[in-house]
């Protein structure tokens, strides 16, 4: 009851029936028949615990209104997804949670973040962000799904907390099969209790009507309430059921190690023998063709003693592992930015590319995504010659790359892009960024400033590339057009206060000198109208 007492909407956790106490019929009747099931079948990798499933609750309802230590908030990278499970937590959590999170600068996918409860029966909230779904990206999406239960759970582990309330954290909005996320939850969930159970002592699934009846179906599989339900359910638990904490496993990335590898395993003879056994396929594996000591390669790296051909060879394995990455990795993301894209092509048949500055917001993305995405993108362009438009234009303080990050993007790409990148057109620039574009490419990098053309309007750019040939945002041909309206007006002031001033010089010597002077400040060069008046209407 609250203090006005009227009942209380929020839902303590301790009066909530736990999953091993959901079927006491079933629970009665197969505890006299355990011990010939534990004889005469196979055992499930997820055996029968009663105390772990006294610390597990299936609760139809909204998590928001759990009475526990700490709820789960299932958002985006800004923290700011509205989804019914957010909206709820933010109307109910109050104002005072909006400039909590401000705090945090977002969240990666696949952590989990910590805040106060404030207005909430929930002492705190652990915002974390799920996967965005690709059929052909679902070992990343597997791995990030599986990162968000279990930072949560080592959360709230190491701030001791007692009870957690789980969202279904693959929100519809991502696209994620309920079936194969919830596979990921519990068995990430069962995984976490075995070994650190005794730190906490509820976790409650709450879910909506849709959800319900998936996760009844699957929670036998991974919490059985019997000797009994674990044999049945052994049949349907999927071929993947992950390593010893949950985590999915990919084949093709564990390392394999063979004793004696030459020796075949099923004939002791021949490994007695010792010389006669064909030895010709060892070395053939990759993992066997490493050259030398890859400490000493890195310390002669920075002693600067390696060879070119090392150095590069180097580079290229660095670049490939950085490719792999950007080609399995889901960037949807930083796609949807539409800050890099490709468009025609310039007066001299190159490719060119277009960076929208404005269009990436350097302070809420991670920068190690936007990396992959360029290689993403730029691999298969970067093998002929090319071109970047760079617009400057309208940008912020919060959408300025960073030069260490500019650095390391030169550092990465491999060789192709630096040779066939033919110019970059730095448009609409401003006094602080030729500043900082001079200072980069004079002492951080070097081959890069003869490239480098700074474009203070469109027609100049116009000159290199034709119109047709460039999809413009609309932002840039508006400022564009302002500033030639301006510098007309500027023209057309100066040669008015040029006719007053060659009034003046009929009128004494002394004036004309003083004239002659002031015209040279006021007009530097030969000022005319544009002659492309379309960007004027």
């Amino acid at each position: 009851m609250d203090p006005l007492g009227a009942p209380s909407q929020f839902v303590d956790v301790d009066t909530l029936p736990s999953w091993g106490n959901s079927c006491e019929e079933q629970l009665t009747t197969s505890d006299t028949a355990a011990e010939t099931y534990q004889e005469e079948t196979i055992r499930s990798p997820f055996l029968y615990n009663k105390d772990i499933n006294g610390k597990v609750v299936l609760w139809k309802g909204d998590v928001a209104l759990l009475n526990c230590t700490a709820i789960v908030n299932t958002s985006n990278e800004s923290l700011t997804d509205k989804n019914p499970v957010s909206e709820s937590i933010f109307m109910l959590a109050g104002p005072d949670l909006k400039e909590d999170l401000q705090k945090l600068r977002g969240c990666r996918t696949g952590e989990a973040k910590l805040t106060k409860g404030f207005n909430l029966a929930a002492r705190f909230i652990i915002h974390t962000v799920g996967p965005k779904y690709k059929s052909r990206y679902r070992t990343a999406a597997e791995s990030s799904l599986y990162s968000c239960y279990r930072n949560v759970l080592q959360l709230a582990k190491e701030q001791s907390m007692s009870s957690v309330g789980f969202c279904v954290i693959n929100s519809a909005k991502r696209g994620y099969p309920l079936e194969d996320a919830t596979h990921i939850a519990l068995r990430t969930v069962r995984r976490f209790l075995e070994i650190h159970g005794e730190t906490i002592e509820k976790v409650v699934f709450a879910v909506s009507e849709l959800e319900e009846a998936t996760y009844q179906k699957l929670l036998p599989l991974y919490f059985p309430r019997s000797l009994k339900e674990e044999s049945c359910s052994l049949p349907y638990l999927p071929a993947d059921i992950g390593n010893a904490e949950g985590e999915p496993v990919v084949p093709e990335r564990q390392i394999r190690i063979s004793e004696k590898p030459g020796a075949p395993e099923d004939n002791q003879e021949e490994e007695d023998e010792g010389l006669g056994v064909d030895l010709s396929f060892i070395g053939s594996h990759a993992f066997a063709r490493m050259e030398g000591d890859i400490d000493k390669q890195r310390r002669l790296i920075l002693q600067g003693q390696l060879s070119e051909a090392a150095l590069q060879k180097q580079h290229q394995r660095n670049y490939n592992r950085w490719l792999c990455q950007a080609r399995s990795e889901d960037l949807s993301d930083i796609a949807s930015l539409k800050a890099l894209y490709q468009t025609g092509v310039d007066n001299c048949g190159r490719t060119v590319m277009v960076v929208v500055g404005r269009n990436i917001p350097v302070t809420l993305i991670d920068m190690d995504k936007a990396l992959l995405y360029f290689i993403h993108v730029m691999d298969h362009i970067a093998v002929k010659e090319y071109v970047l438009v760079y617009f400057h234009t309208l940008t912020s303080e919060y959408n300025h790359l960073d030069s260490d990050f500019l650095k390391k993007l030169y550092d990465v790409v491999d060789v192709k892009y630096k040779r066939n990148l033919k110019a970059v057109y730095f448009v609409h620039p401003t006094f602080r960024s030729k500043v900082s574009t001079w200072f980069f490419t004079t002492f951080s990098v070097s081959g890069l400033k003869d490239k480098i053309h700074h474009v203070d309007s469109l027609h100049q750019l116009f000159s290199a590339i034709s119109p047709e040939q460039i999809d413009f945002p609309p932002f840039v041909l508006e400022y564009d057009a302002r500033r030639i309206c301006n510098w007309s007006r500027w023209i057309i002031n100066t040669k008015i206060v040029e006719g007053k001033w060659a009034l003046l010089c009929v009128l004494s010597p002394i004036t004309r000198f003083v004239t002659c002077y002031l015209s040279v400040l006021l007009v530097s060069k030969d000022t005319t109208f544009p002659r492309d008046h379309y960007l004027l209407k």
